[in-house]
């Protein structure tokens, strides 16, 4: 596997044949070591019977690496040049491997449909200015990615795997952890990648879990998160009583909840904010 994955000088001669300049609009930091690909792939835990959905592969330094454990490796990016390149790359590097890959010119974030088989695992480099969004839009896009590892920046790693309680738990940490179980898998320093970031990294691995058992609607929980974090340092009495209508709406939601109304929303888990929509109050009938 080793010399069919990229180097600092073949991601530096592809980028000059595209006559690419890497943009931080697209979060264009391409990874240049192949033993950072490798340990990624290692860490993903991808096997043979994986549908691997790669997100912004760029000029392929992942990809080349996934393409030989996986049994398919579906990648979207977002830029059409680079998506045009990818499968020539593959082709140039890893001739036997070129029918396991499908390349989906498109927006990661408006995915919601991908050819062949459903995809089974995550595992991306993702532009660290769209990593959480596009971390839960996939997740709720395609229920049948069961596990994966992504590396994000290192604080965003970290608001994803985070408990309740600490500084940095907040949406993201109660959004994934409807989805799947995470954890910090390691850092990455800024020297693996071109250009270097101002930045570390991080990698986050994650299991999917079955959501909390619920009556209402996953966006209905969301709804909840959403407004329990907007202030985060208003009580849940508080930030809740524009989504209940009133405080007074919200403390007797809370109340039914199970939940003390002068807690804060970073002490909640993902099951608590569950119960809350459970209990939102119906909207007052105008007529």
């Amino acid at each position: 596997m080793g010399e069919r994955l990229l180097g600092p000088a073949d991601v530096r001669a592809l980028a000059g044949g595209l006559g690419l300049r890497p943009t931080k609009t697209l979060g264009q930091n391409f990874v240049i070591d192949a033993n950072t690909v490798r340990r990624i792939v290692r860490d993903a835990d991808v096997g043979p019977e994986d549908v691997v959905l790669e997100v912004g592969p760029g000029l392929g330094s992942l990809t080349l690496a996934l393409l030989p454990v996986a049994s398919r490796v579906v990648a979207v990016e977002v830029d059409p040049v680079l998506a045009q390149r990818l499968p020539e790359t593959v082709a140039e590097r890893a001739p036997d491997l070129a029918d396991r890959l499908n390349v989906v010119p498109a927006d990661a974030l408006r995915v919601t449909e991908l050819p062949g088989p459903p995809p089974t695992a995550l595992v991306a480099n993702l532009p660290y200015n769209v990593a959480v969004p596009v971390v839960l839009h996939l997740l709720g896009a395609f229920p049948s990615i069961r596990h994966g590892l992504v590396m994000v920046q290192a604080e965003v790693a970290d608001r994803l795997t985070a408990g309740p309680g600490g500084k940095v738990y907040g949406v993201p940490s109660v959004k994934m952890a409807w989805y799947a179980r995470a954890r910090r898998a390691g850092n990455v320093g800024r020297a693996v990648f071109w250009p270097a970031p101002n930045v570390d990294s991080g990698l986050v691995a994650f299991t999917r879990r079955e959501p909390p058992t619920s009556a209402v609607p996953r966006k209905e929980v969301f709804a909840v998160i959403d407004a329990a974090f907007a202030q985060r340092r208003k009580t849940l009495r508080a930030a809740l009583a524009g989504w209940a209508g009133s405080a007074a709406a919200a403390e007797e939601a809370l109340r039914a909840a199970g939940v003390d109304p002068t807690a804060r929303g970073e002490a909640l888990d993902v099951t608590a904010f569950t119960r809350i929509a459970e209990h939102r109050p119906p909207s007052p009938t105008i007529g």
